[in-house]
């Protein structure tokens, strides 16, 4: 089994620091890790967000739902990763999504204070948080311009990529057909041409009840062409 410093050091946020500093950090904070069986609630949506969550092992599915339940994203993230940074400061510091285990989970938590004191004391753990939360600004950038005057499938490709993180595997958005495209305001049969020309491309399969993400990569790069027109 690995030791507690090479999974620190293969974490997202922790990328980059030699063996010595990630010594030091643990002698500087308090790491809290659990278990999780499978199927069990890890966090649930619209809790508050006190710690930064790490998955440091098996996987674990993600879900964003609206406040009627009709539309839901869901995502599997694996280890080694980090569950909705973004959230842990700014105004709106509570979970957006629900996240519930796989298979057996382990998990480490660090408090906002003790993660503070992380990020003060080394400019590499400062520049890959920075890095995600500028990740995460640019893809708003790119959505609120499909939004505008984009096409269907742009702003399609917007609502599962801003409800989605980079990492997540097996995205799919989950709705009914008519509250999709009462939703963008179009008809029927435009949101199922715009869908099959999608599938005809290879970015999602698609069933009456859900659409499945087959690359979120190739989904955004749906958005970053309209950056680079």
């Amino acid at each position: 089994m690995d030791s507690m410093y090479e999974i620190l050091m293969e974490l997202p946020l922790f990328k980059g620091v030699s063996f010595n500093r990630i010594s030091e950090v643990v002698g500087m904070a308090k790491f809290h890790f659990l278990k999780y069986l499978e199927g069990d609630t890890i966090l649930t949506a619209g809790t508050p967000c006190t710690h930064i969550t790490f998955i440091i092992s098996g996987s674990a599915r993600s879900s964003i739902v609206n406040s009627d339940n009709r539309f839901c994203v869901s995502q599997t993230l694996e280890a080694p990763d980090v569950i909705a940074p973004e959230f842990l400061f700014g105004k709106a510091t509570i979970y957006p999504c629900t996240v519930k285990a796989l298979t057996p989970t382990g998990i480490l938590q660090i408090s906002k204070s003790d993660y503070m004191r992380i990020l003060d004391s080394d400019q590499v753990f400062l520049f890959n948080f920075l890095n995600v939360l500028s990740m995460n600004a640019q893809k708003a950038v790119d959505g609120i311009l499909a939004l505008t005057n984009g096409s269907l499938e742009e702003r399609i490709a917007f609502w599962i990529v801003a409800l989605s993180q980079r990492s997540g595997k097996d995205v799919t958005l989950t709705c009914r057909q008519r509250d999709l495209y009462s939703l963008f305001g179009v008809p029927r049969s435009s949101l199922i041409t715009t869908l099959d020309k999608m599938k005809e491309r290879g970015l999602i399969d698609y069933s009456p009840g859900e659409i499945r993400v087959n690359s979120r990569k190739d989904l955004l790069a749906v958005l970053a062409s309209r950056i680079e027109e």
